[in-house]
């Protein structure tokens, strides 16, 4: 089915590099859908329809065209349409800071126990998923999400990572080299071995990564500390409470303290010294990924966990489009903003500063709901599409 609402007069002469944005989307054999598209200009798309419509896939499909596993980190084989061939295609075109750029991505059907990987296309040209970050930028809230404060580190340390790769992707790969040595040296524990020539050199890469990881997160938590500083001290008004934010952890604190060479240096001997620590645990128990993202609700000086639900809910719903405006800042272009069921958990004065922010950092967000009438302060600034069970119209 193809939606296709009437390209909205002011976007006719917006400069390429203004924001990100998805020109057309086709999907085949994509969750719940067989066929699908999608003609869109840069506005803000609104997705509307009953649950289980399919209009969080949708969403899904979106964040497939950056790098990374999706908004929901499923398996590749999860995502094909259950009555499909096997496998999917998603195809767009895209405007980007480098013009308009056609992106396809998908996954063949799996051929008996083996897993097939992602396919990426990039104008044309055979690339990895890894390269789509040059090209589309995104942050995304999902209800999944809305334990972030309150569970354990692991994820707000990826929530953390996707905006340190979307500035400097080059953590991407500090982060795999720094995984695949942890994981060698834990298998080292666990097969008993105690030659101490096989861990030196996994623990020097491990100390060399490890570094770069800390280097870029703190980096990162600086410049979102600089920039709510920099919004509080404007006159821009916002229903959303600034957060006060801090990175914890053994490699962050001597960052704080030595320079990088010598941080890796006591990193390492950190390892060394632990090994037989380590051993009895069977896996490292010192090092960035252990690091945590401490949050604070800054008006009430309380740690985002003691928060009420609702507070936390625009707490967290602030640091996304801080994360935003952030990388626009950096990158001189708006990333994309998919946020998944917000609105209905808003009051009404959050809902409308939230659209207002929106339309102030201009992006193109992708918001989904099952009241339209809850969007209606965005009038022509929107683009309203409803969703009926793999059907999208206007």
């Amino acid at each position: 089915m193809t939606a296709s609402p009437n390209e909205h007069t002011a976007d006719q002469d917006e400069p390429v590099a203004t924001r990100l944005s998805v020109r057309t989307l086709r999907l085949t054999d994509f969750r719940n859908y067989a066929s699908a598209r999608l003609d869109l200009d840069a506005r803000p798309v609104v997705l509307v329809g009953e649950n289980g419509s399919g209009k969080t896939n949708l969403l899904e499909a979106v964040s497939l065209l950056g790098p990374g596993h999706g908004l929901r980190g499923r398996p590749y084989a999860e995502l094909a349409r259950k009555d499909g061939q096997g496998g999917f295609a998603i195809a767009a075109t895209v405007r980007t800071r480098h013009g308009e750029i056609d992106i396809g991505t998908g996954c063949a059907a799996s051929r008996g126990d083996e897993n097939t990987g992602r396919t990426v296309r990039i104008a044309g040209k055979d690339a990895s998923a890894g390269a789509l970050g040059e090209y589309v930028k995104q942050v995304f809230l999902i209800p999944a999400m809305d334990g972030l404060f309150t569970g354990g580190g692991t994820d707000r340390r990826r929530f953390l990572d996707r905006l340190v790769i979307a500035i400097a992707p080059g953590l991407r790969s500090s982060l795999s080299r720094y995984e695949r040595a942890m994981r060698q040296r834990n298998r080292l524990f666990q097969m008993r071995e105690f030659g101490a020539s096989l861990f030196e050199g996994l623990e020097e890469q491990m100390a060399e990564a490890g570094v770069a990881i800390a280097a870029a997160r703190l980096d990162a938590v600086e410049r979102l500390c600089a920039l709510i500083d920099e919004r509080r001290g404007s006159d821009t008004q916002t229903p959303f409470p600034y957060a006060v934010l801090s990175l914890h952890g053994t490699v962050e604190a001597d960052l704080a303290e030595r320079s990088a060479t010598e941080a890796e240096d006591a990193f390492r001997i950190l390892l060394e010294d632990g090994r037989e620590r380590d051993r009895a645990a069977a896996r490292t128990l010192e090092g960035p990924h252990r690091s945590d993202l401490l949050v604070v609700h800054g008006p009430k000086n309380v740690p985002a966990a003691m928060c009420s639900s609702g507070e936390q809910k625009a707490l967290l719903l602030g640091l996304v489009l801080t994360k935003a405006e952030l990388i626009k800042t950096i990158e001189g272009i708006a990333p994309l903003v998919l946020l998944d069921e917000v609105a209905a958990h808003l009051d009404g004065i959050r809902r409308r500063g939230l659209f207002d922010e929106i339309l102030r950092l201009n992006v193109q967000a992708w918001m989904t709901g099952t009241d339209k009438e809850l969007f209606s302060p965005l009038g022509q600034d929107a683009q309203i599409l409803d969703v009926n069970r793999g059907i999208i119209t206007t």
